[in-house]
């Protein structure tokens, strides 16, 4: 039976309290005004600047054919006396560490976008309807970035220390006399404490 979707819902025009949540956003809206700005720009020319500053008060700025000749042109075209041009974000835009993306960044970034899309169906495809816990079992190494690799590292490592753990448990209450630790995939005895039998003198066997 299909998933039932309750529609489009309204979201309230509010700010963001979650800080992350806020980031994120922020980046996502920006990516999408720079790149309209840009669309705008190849379809018909235009001369656009924008300039943003994130919650983290860094400056993002867009601009073709650049953001200082815009704004120059902006300046000269509309100055005029008594009219108090919004010199603070220019000022602002000139002096702090600006973050500039031009139209060749917009299209890579884009690429990029869409390969993450991509790279997110294939793993959908592989994970089914695999809950949460089991998808990292589920997908090839191949198939996984950098960050998703160390996940499946630490978990891996937190299998081992548990195995560890329950082997010392069954230790005590089977009474085995060598403690035991994980050894790749198998638990094996401390020191080589058992020989294998293919090694072992002739004389060690009894009858």
């Amino acid at each position: 039976m299909g998933r039932k979707s309750n529609g489009r819902k309204k979201m309230d025009m509010v700010k963001i309290q979650n800080e992350r949540n806020l980031q994120v956003t922020f980046s996502k809206r920006q990516f999408g005004l720079f790149k309209k700005a840009s669309e705008l720009c190849t379809l018909n020319g235009a001369e656009v600047a924008l300039v943003g500053f994130s919650p983290g008060n860094k400056v993002y700025s867009f601009g073709h054919p650049s953001v200082d000749l815009v704004i120059d042109r902006f300046v000269t075209e509309n100055s005029q006396p008594n009219i108090d041009v919004p010199n603070h974000l220019i000022e602002a835009h000139r002096n702090a560490n600006v973050r500039e993306v031009n139209m060749d960044e917009l299209i890579d970034k884009e690429g990029i976008l869409e390969m993450e899309r991509r790279h997110g169906k294939a793993l959908q495809r592989t994970w089914g309807d695999a809950t949460p816990d089991e998808r990292w079992w589920k997908a090839p190494i191949e198939n996984l970035n950098f960050f998703q690799l160390r996940e499946v590292a630490e978990a891996m490592e937190m299998i081992k220390k548990q195995c560890e753990i329950e082997a010392e448990h069954q230790q005590k209450v089977q009474g085995i006399a060598f403690p035991y630790r994980t050894l790749g995939s198998a638990l094996a005895p401390y020191g080589g404490a058992t020989e294998s039998s293919s090694n072992a003198r002739p004389s060690e066997f009894r009858g």
